[in-house]
């Protein structure tokens, strides 16, 4: 049965009739039961409304009002276990309703049944409404808090052909079709952990969330690990060690507001473009000095971004997570644009396999909903090392470089100051066809730094003129080398050698950006003719 409902409704308003005078006894009872059934899934026990209130958590059906427009939400299945004590809704509420005037699915799972866990008939209702999304290509926003599957449903919901296994195969197969959205409010327990993973962002509400595939309680029984809840699978670990989590929020209320937010810069799915928002101008323009001219100088890459989108319009995303690299949602005369930065004042602005990761799958995500590219380079290279070879730094690069080689979006390289080595490449260099590569007079492209560059070609020569004429001399040796490398990679030449597509000052750059955005929203998307490619994960 579907219902229409605020989500948040009316203690004492029952759907259904009082029994009519002189009309059937069964209608009657089924009006009856009906409206007992509504009751039970319509608002918390007095048990469960205390415990939300003390976790500081709001009833399914606020959050779910909170996401939709007033009177929008239509529910499908809300009787589902009607008939079984203590179970109703089956845990979870599911339908469709608008937000901000967009038609969008929500799958929510009620904590105060049974711990939000699963049941068969929960399974069900989710398998349907993914279906639903993928018939339908809406969006969908997971409102997630399980404890996972209950043990006593295992041989219904787990291993069959609409068992939970469905729900992850219906996820993929959403995965850039539609936004995914998550809001994670409480724990999402053992193979329920994954749901969050295959959604295209998560927001984690700190002190509350978590997500692990086993529990302190299992690591400590099976490998002997002694471990608390937040260590091994909380908000703040996930957002910042994991990268699992990409947004970190206070409560609930955050968290749905960070959801919708998030929305208005996606699709509703990957054949739609997003209308445009009104046009702002940048909170401060970019002026000439905003970037220091000494690449040895550390300076906030978010400088040059407020400067260059529409005012208050950048959305970070993954902020706490490889903050050496920044990517995010932003506007650029009120359309979305996808920006991914290096940033010198975290790490040097040098490139780890963590942001490889978190750039790879960020282009990735602007590549399936149309949302063009926008390099801001200012990369020493990628971290050298044991260490990161032992992490496999090649593999997660090549990751990187595969998701900007293959993105057919409008895509757009800014030389900010340095793009040395293989992070040339993984920033959309010239090589991977970008629309256009522009430069700023700070810029400078070379396969390393002059430093490293003379200390590897005349490392021998360096230490024989020290030997033989002192300190001094190996000091001037070494600047004249530099030199002559500086002058050997001079912007100038660069554009003259048609490398680059361009040179222009900060405070033009965005008017520039502007038209070329313009230009290029006709591109053609075709990139190779296959099956599917094999990333390098």
């Amino acid at each position: 049965m579907t219902t229409t409902t605020n989500a948040a409704e009316t203690p004492g308003v029952q759907p259904f009739a009082d029994a009519t005078p002189g009309g059937d006894e069964k209608v009657a009872d089924v009006r009856r039961r009906l409206n007992e059934a509504h009751a039970a899934s319509g608002a918390p026990t007095e048990k469960g409304a205390a415990k939300l209130e003390k976790q500081n958590k709001l009833y399914v059906r606020d959050r779910i009002a909170m996401l939709f427009d007033e009177g929008s939400f239509v529910e499908d299945a809300r009787y589902a276990n009607a008939t079984a004590e203590g179970l109703p809704a089956d845990g979870v509420v599911t339908g469709r309703g608008t937000v901000d005037g967009r038609p969008a699915i929500v799958i929510a799972n009620d904590p105060t049944v049974k711990a939000g866990s699963w049941g068969a008939r929960t399974v069900e209702k989710i398998v349907r409404a993914t279906e639903m999304a993928l018939r339908e290509e809406l969006p969908v926003f997971w409102f997630v808090d399980s404890a996972g599957a209950r043990i006593t449903d295992q041989v219904e919901l787990f291993p069959g052909r609409r068992g939970a296994g469905r729900i992850f195969h219906n996820q993929v197969a959403l995965s850039g079709k539609v936004p995914q959205i998550c809001c994670l409010f409480g724990p999402s327990a053992a193979g329920g952990a994954y749901i969050p993973s295959f959604t295209d962002v998560v927001i984690m509400v700190e002190g509350n969330a978590s997500m692990y595939l086993g529990s302190p309680r299992m690591a400590e029984m099976v490998v002997g690990e002694k471990v608390t809840l937040d260590e091994m699978g909380g908000a703040r670990m996930h957002c910042t060690v994991s990268g699992v989590g990409d947004i970190l929020v206070q409560d609930d209320t955050e968290a749905i507001e960070t959801a919708r937010m998030y929305f208005s810069y996606v699709p509703q799915n990957w054949r739609t473009e997003l209308e445009p928002y009104e046009a702002e101008e940048p909170a401060y323009p970019l002026e000439r000095t905003t970037v220091p001219e000494s690449e040895s100088v550390p300076f906030d890459m978010h400088e040059v971004i407020d400067g260059l989108v529409d005012d208050d319009s950048f959305f970070e995303i993954k902020e706490l997570f490889a903050p050496e690299l920044v990517i995010g949602f932003a506007r650029m005369d009120g359309r979305t644009v996808g920006i991914v930065a290096n940033n010198s004042a975290v790490k040097g602005g040098v490139l780890f396999t963590d942001s490889a990761d978190k750039a790879s799958r960020f282009i990735w995500l602007c590549d399936a909903y149309s949302i063009p590219l926008i390099y801001l380079v200012d990369v020493p290279g990628f971290m050298i090392g044991s260490e990161v070879e032992r992490t496999g730094i090649i593999r997660h690069g090549a990751k990187m470089v595969s998701a900007v080689s293959s993105a057919t979006v409008p895509q757009f390289c800014i030389v900010v100051r340095k793009a040395y080595g293989a992070g040339l490449y993984a920033m959309g260099g010239p090589g991977f066809a970008p629309d256009a590569t522009l430069a700023l007079p700070t810029g400078r492209i070379a396969v390393m730094g002059p430093e490293a560059a003379v200390n590897a070609v005349y490392a021998n020569k360096i230490a024989e003129v020290e030997a033989e004429q002192g300190a001094e001399a190996r000091e001037a040796f070494v600047h004249e080398k530099r030199e002559e490398y500086v002058e050997d990679v001079d912007l100038e030449r660069l554009a003259a050698d048609l490398v680059i597509d361009g040179i222009i000052e900060a405070d033009a750059l965005r008017e520039e950006l502007l038209k070329r955005l313009e230009f290029a929203r006709g591109r053609e998307r075709h990139f190779s003719t296959r099956r599917r490619d094999v990333p390098p994960v």
